[in-house]
């Protein structure tokens, strides 16, 4: 059964850093969807608790240059 997560993301400005960080944490296996807003600088993802967690996606957005903790 999915989880849904909110993430707080820093570092964003722009819509291709949204599309960046949505790409990264889909990418993340067990993710269902990652919905990003720039203005909140949020990202709420749905995933399977048995294939990931907080580390994994929070580890995902830092990789890719980004700050993020769980809201």
């Amino acid at each position: 059964m999915a989880q849904t997560i909110e993430l707080k993301v820093d570092g964003m400005t722009c819509q291709g850093c949204v599309r960046s960080v949505e790409k990264k944490l889909s990418g993340v296996a067990g993710v269902e969807s990652a919905k990003v807003d720039l203005g909140a600088g949020r990202a709420s993802v749905s995933y399977d608790p048995a294939r990931a967690d907080e580390a994994k996606l929070i580890g995902a957005v830092e990789q890719i240059g980004f700050q993020a903790s769980r809201i």
